[in-house]
């Protein structure tokens, strides 16, 4: 594991504090789990866009004319 030396605004430091005790956890975990999750938002972005650069309207649209047209049940009406 490395270490990181973090500089961080008071007030966001204490905000910190905060939210990792009422968590339970120390600031350390606070600040890698919020790390952790903008890391996995980024990446799932950049995956979702390359994937969505693959993607072809005309696939699409014949995917959607091989489904039947049934109307959904009660509970799925909006």
């Amino acid at each position: 594991m490395s270490a990181l030396s973090l500089r961080l605004p008071d007030s966001l430091h204490k905000v910190a504090k905060v939210l990792a005790k009422k968590e339970h956890i120390s600031i350390n975990q606070l600040i890698m789990l919020a790390l952790a999750e903008k890391i996995a938002a980024l990446e799932t972005f950049d995956y979702l866009g390359s994937r969505g650069k693959k993607a072809s309207r005309a696939k699409y649209l014949a995917v959607l004319n091989r489904a039947s047209n049934v109307k959904p049940d009660d509970q799925d009406k909006l």
